[in-house]
């Protein structure tokens, strides 16, 4: 009598632990498709802002004759595109 009741109660408290192990999976998941979401618009935003800059718009045909150029030819748009860069971007401060 006490081995089916003893049965029971283990199979009760496995499906239980196996219920709470799956929200913790669904929650888990969840938090990292979130973050990696934040993490996505942050640098869509971010781009996106300087792109749109109107120095760095104004800097295209100065970059094309640097690139072209292979770096001898350095306009004034172009330096000041790299300084907006450089300060809306920390990571372009070394650059």
């Amino acid at each position: 009598m006490r081995t089916p009741l003893i049965a029971a109660a283990s199979l009760g408290l496995l499906l239980l632990a196996d219920l709470a192990q799956a929200q913790t999976v669904v929650a888990t998941s969840n938090i990292i498709v979130r973050a990696f979401g934040r993490t996505i618009d942050f640098t869509s935003d971010t781009t996106t802002s300087i792109r749109d800059s109107k120095v760095v718009i104004q800097a295209k045909d100065d970059a094309a004759s640097y690139v072209a150029s292979g770096g001898d030819i350095h306009g004034a748009q172009l330096d000041a595109a790299f300084d907006t860069l450089r300060t809306r971007v920390p990571e372009a401060r070394g650059a």
